[in-house]
């Protein structure tokens, strides 16, 4: 079987190096790879998918593109207006998944068992809309966005609102935001735009999650280890979202998690 990740730019992602290591740990001959597919591309690159395709992973800017071409989704596609996973069959169905939510879910339980009742986003786009979402299951009661173009955040105030326990959220531009406290913040921001301005808004946020894993050390990740803060990295988030990816796609529930993290973390520590 065939399977991708595929998003634009994508020669950086990861994803290859975590689903190759639990095909190889499965004993399974599946073939995994990096495709580029720029934006509005998605459906004529589906359609010409043949009958050895599984599954697909997506990464920006595909993540809400792709919710048109379902057949069927998951409640967290459903609430989150995202899909980063979809699954080929045989007749043509396309069934989508949204495997950020319970991904960040498990890398903020993994990290850290603290009450979060608040958070600073920085970034409101697709990733964000997720991780407000595993938050809000963590009991989320209020969240700041920072973000460069408020008016682009319709989509994903719109899906935290459909949450059942949607917590209170304010959208503030990077131009105006001032040092903010919170229990976490959230970078989904790439690692060029963290500049010291913006690294000051969260300087006392003592829990970091930052999406990227490349570059990676990020200019928060630095800091927030220089003050002995928690973290959490974007190879957290890729491996917990990329195990439930692997369960969806190969139908096995005993996936390798620790062999997925240690070839991911083997790579980030190549030259």
């Amino acid at each position: 079987m065939r399977c991708a990740v595929l998003g634009d730019p994508i020669e950086h992602s990861l994803s290859p190096v975590l689903h190759r290591a639990a095909y190889a740990a499965l004993g399974l001959d599946w073939t995994y790879d990096a495709v580029r597919v720029p934006a509005g591309g998605l459906a004529a690159h589906v359609a010409g998918l043949g009958p050895v395709w599984r599954g697909l992973s997506l990464t920006m800017p595909l993540k809400r593109e792709a919710v048109p071409l379902l057949t069927s989704r998951d409640a967290w596609t459903e609430i989150s207006g995202v899909a980063n996973t979809l699954l080929l069959d045989a007749n043509g169905g396309r069934h989508g998944l949204n495997t950020d939510v319970a991904g960040a879910e498990a890398a903020l339980a993994e990290a850290t068992d603290a009450p979060l009742r608040s958070a600073v986003v920085l970034g409101g786009g697709a990733t964000a809309a997720s991780v407000l979402l595993a938050l809000a299951e963590c009991g989320l009661e209020r969240a700041t966005l920072v973000v460069r173009r408020p008016a682009r955040t319709a989509e994903t105030l719109a899906a935290v609102a459909r949450h059942p326990r949607p917590p209170r959220v304010t959208v503030t531009p990077w131009t105006e935001a001032r040092p903010l406290a919170a229990d976490v913040v959230v970078s989904t921001v790439p690692a060029a735009a963290q500049s010291p301005y913006l690294l000051a808004v969260v300087g006392d946020v003592p829990l970091v999650f930052d999406v990227v894993y490349d570059p990676w050390p990020t200019p928060l990740a630095v800091a927030a280890r220089a003050d002995g803060r928690t973290l959490i990295g974007g190879l957290d988030l890729l491996l917990w979202q990329a195990v439930d990816q692997v369960r969806a796609m190969t139908g096995r529930f005993d996936v390798p998690v620790d062999t997925m993290r240690e070839a991911g973390y083997r790579r980030l520590n190549t030259p």
